[in-house]
């Protein structure tokens, strides 16, 4: 049975890094015959906006946009998603469109007498290919990439998604082309892997 991939463009540019990472996890994942499909956050038309939270058990109509994403991940079993770190974390856009579309009924469902929810997104994997100005060393060790810790337990460990795994692209700024097409190369290898 061929693996259905799920690539998710969380940086508002499709000329950024980011993306070429996404298309050279495409390329590596391709060539194992796995079906890939892509979605560009920024091209989506929604409000990124969740306004009253989930008042009551209710949350705001979802878009179109929205709701074929939340098809494709329904019909993924491995996601990717690539972004920048941008002031310790995702782009305003990324967040917004997880706000919007992790919700209730989707992504989890609370029970009664029960503490902690049922997670509805079982049975799928991801990762998470983050690009930053930080340096490498400076993430992990000054900041402990806390980062990783929230997004693996409090947001995608929170509705399912095992394993979680991270791969980390910096100090972009100071980066050369050779090393630029070394990470490339890597995430190549990681889609034909399908990890």
């Amino acid at each position: 049975m061929k693996t259905n991939i799920l690539l998710i463009l969380g940086h508002p540019s499709q000329n950024s890094f980011c993306n070429a990472l996404l298309n050279a996890y495409k390329k590596g994942a391709e060539r194992t015959g796995a079906n890939v499909k892509t979605i560009y956050i920024s091209q989506l038309k929604f409000d990124v906006n969740l306004a009253d939270g989930y008042k009551f058990g209710e949350t705001k109509p979802l878009e179109d946009d929205l709701i074929h994403s939340q098809e494709l991940i329904k019909w993924a079993d491995h996601v990717v998603l690539a972004y920048p770190n941008w002031w310790g974390f995702m782009p305003a856009v990324t967040k917004g469109f997880i706000d919007r579309i992790f919700i209730p009924g989707f992504a989890f469902k609370h029970h009664s007498g029960k503490i902690f929810p049922e997670k509805l997104l079982k049975g799928k994997s991801l990762r998470l290919l983050i690009t930053m100005d930080t340096p490498k060393w400076w993430f992990y060790l000054i900041y402990r990439a806390s980062q990783y810790q929230i997004l693996k337990d409090i947001v995608f460990g929170y509705v399912g998604f095992d394993p979680i795994k991270f791969s980390t692209f910096g100090f972009m700024r100071k980066s050369t082309e050779k090393q630029r097409t070394k990470w490339l190369a890597k995430v190549e290898k990681l889609g034909e892997k399908l990890i």
